[in-house]
């Protein structure tokens, strides 16, 4: 007789589809891109199928491997990736998601892709790093038209094209980014690479890099340090005569999690670069494309929160414990209704920005409410993402800390979009300083919460805190984090009350703005309407 039969186990949550979202969907036509929504459905499917998935979990188990050397000795400088890392970037160029929206005219084009982005970013979050990068790239590479004319056809060209050759020869393109050295990190004007101009017109660079993501990119934009002062390069893998760049890989990053992408610590032994912009001007040639990484760091949070709260709901929907199921038993509603009010306000921000992202071009008002609203908005939502995994995996106990449940992946990827583009001082400071040198920032922002006056007294109350706190300059700097969060919970406020769900909307004011609730997830006051709140997680 068998000592025991199998009960009280979760079904498999695959297949499921990812973009069974109400809030990414009414977002997505809120900010002008519901021509968009049958491509997101058919992304949001293949991303939550069980094929899909995974490749998502081979490519993460089976990591990235460097090889510095073929068999006799030649220096080759390759990373070789798991058979499945190429299927997950094949569907993401496919579909657009490096660069679509700057081939694309429609209004809408950057929300398009943000939601094909976010619900991609559940099969695997690692290759959509040098997905973001390439996205990021074309604005900044703008600033050479020459170059520009050259290569951001491929750049946006949806075949993805894999192998060291010649870029104007392949019919696809991948850009990598390859900025911070060890001496610096963050502060990347005390870099030490240094680049000497050339009669022909390009330039020889010579130094460090300390953390170089996808090295296997076909071209990559770099800071050194030329005559002028800081500037920006591009260096291909491959130069117009057919050689490699000297580009050498020294080792590839053993990192806590973004396991299926390769980061790299790579030297330049006089390789040749091309000058993107001015020399000196290099930060402000790169802070378009900082802007649209931090863009990416917002989605990447706010898909993992995603993920983590329906799990979670899933697991507690056929659990049971102590004679009911985990989902009907008061404190775990508080939990999970708490968790799904976190994922939706991040979600809906996130489209937000990517509109102003698409009007920001012909709307001055637009682009200083970006400026700021991203900021912010990366500051804290990218914040949130680990304590939210982490309260997301206890949901499902013991259960969830194992590998298999997929959880301590989310758990481990969660800290990377706080880090990537700025950790969580160097996004408030800026905040702060993007209102001090640009005060239109400043208006965009009150002008943008105000618009939701009147709807909620917890609100209102949280944006004249917002204006006193703004008014008082004495400890600024020390006051950057309370600050910013003050910022960015009134702004996903705001972007509730006027548009979300009304009680995932009652429920964030009441608890994130009007101060009831407690210092962990499943704290919510008394009267949320957490069944209609949970239901908005359900699985498809």
């Amino acid at each position: 007789m068998p000592t025991h039969e199998v009960r009280n186990q979760v079904p498999p949550i695959t297949p499921f589809e990812v973009s069974r979202d109400p809030g990414l969907l009414a977002g997505l036509h809120r900010e002008g891109a519901g021509w968009a929504e049958a491509e997101v459905h058919e992304l949001g499917m293949l991303a939550g199928s069980e094929r899909v998935q995974e490749w998502g979990r081979l490519a993460n188990e089976n990591p990235p491997v460097l090889r510095t050397h073929d068999r006799y000795g030649n220096r080759i400088d390759e990373v070789e990736f798991h058979p499945h890392w190429h299927d997950l970037m094949t569907v993401a160029v496919e579909h657009g998601l490096q660069g679509a929206p700057w081939a694309d005219g429609r209004p809408g084009a950057h929300v398009a892709r943000a939601a094909k982005f976010y619900v991609w970013g559940a099969a695997d979050a690692g290759h959509m790093c040098p997905i973001s990068m390439t996205y990021a790239a074309i604005p900044a590479l703008r600033h050479n038209p020459d170059l520009a004319a050259k290569y951001e056809p491929l750049l946006t060209a949806r075949t993805y094209d894999f192998g060291l050759r010649e870029p104007s020869t392949k019919a696809g393109l991948i850009a990598g980014m390859s900025m911070t050295e060890k001496q610096g990190g963050s502060d990347v004007r005390s870099n030490t690479t240094a680049a000497t101009p050339r009669p022909d017109g390009s330039y020889r660079i010579l130094g460090h890099k300390w953390f170089t993501s996808a090295p296997m990119s076909d071209m990559f934009l770099t800071l050194a340090q030329a005559p002028g002062g800081l500037s920006c390069f591009l260096l291909p893998r491959v130069l117009p005569d057919g050689s490699r760049n000297p580009i050498r890989l020294q080792r590839l990053k053993d990192k806590l999690g973004n396991k299926s992408n390769a980061s790299a610590e790579i030297e330049y032994e006089d390789a040749t670069g091309w000058l993107i912009g001015a020399e000196g001007a290099g930060v402000k040639t790169i802070i378009e494309m900082v802007n649209m990484t931090r863009l990416d760091c917002v989605i990447g949070s706010s898909i993992g929160m995603r993920l983590a709260a329906v799990h979670a709901v899933h697991h507690a929907r056929y659990r049971s414990a102590f004679g009911a199921a985990l989902v009907d038993q008061p404190a775990m509603r508080n939990v999970l209704a708490d968790l799904v009010i976190e994922s939706e306000a991040a979600t809906t921000v996130m489209l937000r920005l990517a509109g102003a992202t698409d009007r920001a071009t012909t709307d001055p008002a637009e682009a200083a409410l970006r400026r700021i609203a991203l900021a912010v908005t990366k500051y804290w939502v990218c914040k949130r993402a680990p304590v939210h995994a982490a309260e997301a995996l206890e949901c499902l106990g013991g259960n969830g800390y194992v590998e298999e449940s997929g959880m301590p992946r989310l758990y481990r990827e969660a800290p990377l979009m706080s880090i990537w583009e700025g950790s969580g001082n160097v996004a408030a400071l800026d905040a702060l300083r993007a209102m001090g040198t640009q005060p239109e920032t400043v208006e965009a922002y009150f002008a943008e919460v105000a618009s939701a006056r009147g709807e909620n007294p917890h609100l209102d109350h949280a944006i004249d805190r917002v204006g006193k706190e703004l008014a008082d300059h004495s400890d600024i700097e020390y006051r950057a984090r309370r600050v910013v969060e003050l910022m960015a919970l009134v702004l996903q406020g705001a972007q509730l009350v006027r548009h979300g769900h009304r009680a995932v909307a009652d429920a964030f004011c009441a608890s994130r703005l009007g101060e009831d609730w407690g210092a962990a997830f499943g704290t919510l006051p008394v009267g949320v309407d957490t069944g209609a709140i949970i239901e908005r997680a359900f699985a498809g």
